[in-house]
């Protein structure tokens, strides 16, 4: 499933946090109880890359996450380039 970090700022507060969520969704504002901000960016969390020792992880978020990105490990890499050659190549 989709995994996004986004992040958000109060119409009425202006008091800016981020959230994780599978999709790019309105939030209230957790300062003034506002209701329904929209994300003003959002990164893309679905497939990431993270280093762990000398090697290179490839995490995916799998179509049963919900609350949370409960990545699954597609494969180790002893670079990011090619961790991200791994990703490019679909």
């Amino acid at each position: 499933m989709a995994w996004y970090r986004n992040y958000y700022r109060c119409d009425r507060c202006s008091s800016e946090w981020r959230d994780e969520w599978s999709c790019m969704c309105d939030d209230d504002c957790p300062d003034c109880g506002a209701l329904h901000m929209s994300p003003y960016e959002s990164d893309d969390l679905t497939e990431v890359i993270e280093p762990d020792g000398g090697e290179f992880v490839v995490l995916r978020s799998p179509e049963t996450a919900e609350h949370c990105a409960d990545y699954c490990e597609l494969g180790r890499f002893p670079s990011r380039a090619r961790a991200e050659a791994f990703l490019a190549s679909g």
